[in-house]
């Protein structure tokens, strides 16, 4: 009977292209046992080389043990993951090389790749961070299994504790490293990652103008919502391009995504970070009502963005999760197109952080149902606007009798 090997592979760079490293552990598939641990930094390269870079050094080193063996390849990179799957075509030429070097390893049959969520894949991320942060501090890498036979129990902790000695406090973005603004179009800033933001189709609740967010009934598209998703797909069609689709978890997001999907045929991810803001004891109240029963809260919430609703989140809560979302979508699909299906103020914090403008400024911005905004983000930190809330499209719907 053949051995299993199951290999977790990551990448990272701080940056993108930045300081990057790989982490890969080599474990038996039968017992559970760790056979190998790698990590290497690999000097100035993207994401997804260095999570290609995991995903080949733990076939090596598995092929290494046993040419005949099966070999599962788990990542939470989804673009290697439906790449080597042969599901996304590889346009790059680079990606396309590495490719090549990970389907050298063994023959394809033997070999398998499953997507799995960042928390599920902690030790080989803990061996990136681990490498990078001895790069950092003039440790030698790359570093073997001897060198990192700690992680496991206690993972990224104890991984960075074998390295503390030789790590000193240490000021990545000073003012010499920290990116500088420059007129985008007029300097060559590389290939960015383009974010095209598009808000969801009407619900009934949105045609009444009430609070409807994270905490609420999570409404379904209603007939004229369903109206403007299939106008935007047929938009996104004409225009070409997109290569991914993620979308926030709520329902009327996920119903506006899979509109899209159909035309573009490509599958959608949800990310949970994308949701719409809390509106907490708000919740399906109109603006009217919730001045009648709060009416200093309400003031309060319209002064800052800091302030949340009764039992709900504050704008400034609410961008800290989307940017997040917004950095695990330029990871996984750097230089590439593609599709966000969000609300009002997940779109509008994006804006905010690519015009560098203030977040209270989200209360000036109007952004119709199924409207359009492109965003581009460069490897240096930059970022530029091409459209904000376009909806041309939209302007031969007319609201049904029944919405």
């Amino acid at each position: 009977m053949a051995r299993h090997f199951i290999v977790e592979a990551d990448g990272g760079s701080r940056g993108n292209p930045g300081p990057s490293a790989y982490g890969a552990v080599v474990i038996d598939g039968a017992t559970g046992e760790v056979i190998a641990q790698l990590a290497e930094y690999l000097g100035v390269a993207t994401n997804n080389y260095a999570e290609y870079s995991g995903a080949i050094a733990g076939l090596r080193h598995a092929a290494s043990l046993d040419p005949s063996a099966n070999v599962e390849v788990r990542l939470d990179s989804r673009l290697v993951v439906e790449q080597m799957s042969g599901r996304w075509q590889i346009k790059h030429a680079d990606m396309r090389e590495l490719a090549k070097q990970a389907r050298a390893a063994f023959a394809p049959a033997q070999v398998s790749y499953t997507w799995v969520p960042r928390e599920q894949n902690r030790r080989a991320d803990a061996l990136v961070n681990a490498a990078l942060d001895a790069a950092a501090a003039g440790v030698a890498v790359p570093l073997t299994t001897a060198a990192m036979d700690v992680i496991g129990e206690a993972e990224e902790q104890q991984a960075r504790a074998t390295l503390a000695d030789a790590m000193r406090p240490r000021n990545v973005m000073s003012d010499a490293t920290r990116p500088r603004n420059r007129m985008v179009g007029w300097a060559d800033l590389g290939t960015p990652t383009v974010t095209v933001l598009a808000r969801h189709g009407a619900t009934a609740m949105s045609v009444e103008k009430r609070f409807s967010g994270l905490g609420g009934s999570d409404p379904a598209l209603s007939r004229l919502g369903e109206e403007q998703a299939m106008a935007l797909a047929a938009e996104l069609m004409s225009r070409g391009g997109i290569e991914r689709i993620v979308s926030s978890p709520l329902q009327r997001t996920r119903q506006t995504a899979a509109i899209a999907s159909a035309s573009l045929n490509l599958p959608v991810d949800v990310d949970d970070g994308l949701a719409e803001c809390n509106f907490g004891e708000w919740e399906g109240l109109t603006f009217s009502e919730v001045r009648e029963r709060w009416p200093e809260e309400l003031d309060a919430w319209l002064q800052s963005a800091d302030v949340q609703a009764p039992g709900g989140e504050s704008f400034t809560d609410v961008r800290t999760r989307v940017l997040a979302a917004r950095d695990r979508i330029l990871k996984d699909s750097a230089g590439q197109t593609v599709l966000v299906v969000a609300h009002v103020t997940p779109i509008k914090a994006m804006v905010t952080d690519a015009l560098d403008a203030p977040l209270h400024s989200i209360y000036r911005m109007e952004l119709a149902p199924c409207s359009l905004t492109t965003l581009s983000w460069f490897a240096d930190g930059n970022a530029s606007m091409f459209g904000f809330a376009e909806a041309a499209h939209l302007r031969h719907i007319v609201a049904p009798t029944g919405i």
